[in-house]
């Protein structure tokens, strides 16, 4: 390997999860090169598609470190010695299975239209992917992905990693610190940024400026994203990760560039370059006009959920960063005057002040808080379920499901109210409550199924095919029980009495349970009832 001269590298982690597309194209929009991570055992997963498809738009250089390798059957752990060599120091039962899981991973990466190949058969490195085997738990072949990333680095990169005194920024993350505020972390590519800097950033409501009071580092060897004390400086120059604070940055959009400025002439032109980036940033965000209120610590957070949340088709309203405070609470009662179902508050990895929880009892709003979107989601779906559940029961006396029924003249035990008889559904679903009537007998109502009975057993409904035995009681009506072979015998269809109110019914809160087949049943139905 050539000698270094490469003075380091900045490492950036974006997230693997699907939700947050918009944090990895954030990174990859950053990166000289990237380092795409596949699982061995999975092979390439949805997102890992996505991010191949990002780094193919922008054309940048990337390297696979194919991960896991310490979970093959077997696998001795060698992080010492070169990946190449401890792969040829395995068993062959071992050697066998990384070999048809390295050449089954390569073919998915081939039919992204990618060529690859091991590293360490790699004939051109510019026609083909370099994969490299690692461990992230043992250790294995990290040694030999740092040492390519840096070969490839300084051999291909070579005039893009000089250093400019023009600044070359952007907002990655927008975060809520205990003691500090609302910080802002800034990856520095080229330039510097020193206290009391004037930095143009932009928010949802548009671009301000604002002067920097601390710029921040991690200790070394520490991540951004660990709760610790983190070192202040007078000036940080590219290439870094930092995290300034600054007064109103709680309103900072996340992905845009910042912007310096050097003379106060240069504010107002600045702020207004940032606007034109931020209206297209922004048209990313809309929100209807009915739906579920958001809350998330930071906007790469928000952005994630709300995708989740699109993906998932559930509508939202209103969003917001930070804390749930009162005022987050009354945007989302606006919703019950239009649909209960969406008066709720989604809160994301945030806290909820007491303040704002016992106002949403009042109010009669649901705040669900998690840590994990899809924890969320599930606490929302519930929440929707139960409320269907609710409204279904309170509704399930004006529901009437459509049945066309045919009396079997062998099984008729009562003939007066209450009339029990034994019936075969030709079509449609039979349910206790259900009114009956029988339409060749001008529309003749002979009461309301109050019980259905298979072998001696009672059943809650009857579907196409099944003869059950039926007991019809005279129920609110105020007219004499009707007598089965003066009123009605064994020729005449019975059909359920369905009436305009009972099918809107239907439709608002029993549409999953009915069929196809039931709703042509229904238009037939109204037909034979002139229901418009």
């Amino acid at each position: 390997m050539p000698e270094l001269k490469i003075p380091g590298m900045l490492i950036i982690d974006t997230p693997g999860h699907e939700s947050f597309s918009n944090l990895r194209s954030r990174g990859s929009s950053l990166c000289d090169m990237a380092i795409l991570v596949v699982d061995i055992m999975h092979g390439l997963e949805q997102q890992t598609i996505e991010s191949i498809n990002l780094l193919k738009k922008r054309r940048t250089p990337f390297i696979i470190a194919l991960n896991k390798i310490d979970r093959l059957y077997e696998w001795k752990i060698m992080n010492k010695t070169p990946v190449e060599e401890a792969v040829k120091k395995q068993k062959k039962i071992t050697r066998d299975e990384f070999t048809d899981r390295a050449n089954q991973a390569i073919l998915q990466i081939a039919e992204q239209g990618l060529n690859a190949k091991l590293f360490y058969e790699n004939p051109d490195v510019r026609s083909y992917i370099s994969v490299v085997p690692v461990s992230g738990i043992s250790g294995d072949g990290m040694a030999d992905l740092l040492c390519l990333a840096c070969e490839l680095s300084q051999r291909m990169l070579g005039p893009q990693l000089i250093y400019r005194d023009v600044l070359e920024a952007m907002v990655l993350e927008v975060k809520a610190i205990h003691g500090l505020g609302t910080t802002v972390d800034i990856i520095l590519k080229n330039g510097q940024v020193k206290e009391g800097d004037t930095v143009v950033l932009s928010g949802i409501e548009g671009a301000f400026s604002t002067t920097v009071r601390a710029v921040l580092t991690p200790h070394p060897m520490k991540e951004m994203r660990v709760k610790n004390n983190f070192v202040q400086h007078k000036v940080v120059e590219a290439a870094q990760g930092i995290k300034i604070c600054a007064k109103d940055t709680d309103k900072t959009l996340a992905g845009m560039p910042v912007y310096i400025a050097k003379y106060p002439d240069e504010c107002e032109v600045l702020i207004e370059d940032a606007n034109i980036a931020l209206k297209q940033e922004l048209k990313s965000i809309k929100v209807g006009n009915e739906g579920v209120y958001v809350q998330a610590s930071t906007l790469g957070s928000l952005e994630a959920l709300l995708q989740f949340l699109k993906d998932s088709k559930i509508k939202y309203s209103g969003v917001s960063i930070g804390p749930v405070h009162k005022k987050d609470v009354m945007k989302a009662s606006v919703m019950l005057e239009h649909d209960k179902e969406f008066a709720c508050l989604l809160a994301f990895d945030v806290k909820v002040e007491r303040e704002a929880q016992e106002m949403a009892d009042s109010l009669g709003v649901r705040i669900f808080t998690a840590d994990i979107i899809y924890h969320l989601f599930d606490q929302f779906m519930g929440y929707k379920e139960e409320l269907k559940q609710r409204r279904k029961e309170e509704n399930k006396h004006s529901a009437v499901f459509p049945c066309r029924l045919r009396v079997l003249p062998t099984c008729i035990f009562n003939t007066r109210d209450p009339i029990v008889i034994g019936v075969t559904v030709i079509n449609g679903v039979l349910r206790t409550g259900t009114p009956l009537c029988v339409p060749s007998k001008d529309f003749c109502h002979i009461g309301v199924c109050t019980s259905l009975e298979v072998n001696n057993k009672q059943i809650e409904m009857a579907h196409t095919g099944q003869d059950v035995c039926i007991k019809v009681e005279n129920i609110g009506t105020g007219e004499a029980p009707k007598l089965y072979g003066r009123h009605f015998d064994e020729n005449d269809v019975i059909v359920s009495k369905i009436t305009r109110d009972s099918i809107d019914t239907l439709k608002e809160y029993f549409r999953d349970d009915m069929t196809k087949e039931n709703w042509k049943l229904i238009v037939e139905l109204k037909k034979i009832f002139e229901i418009m």
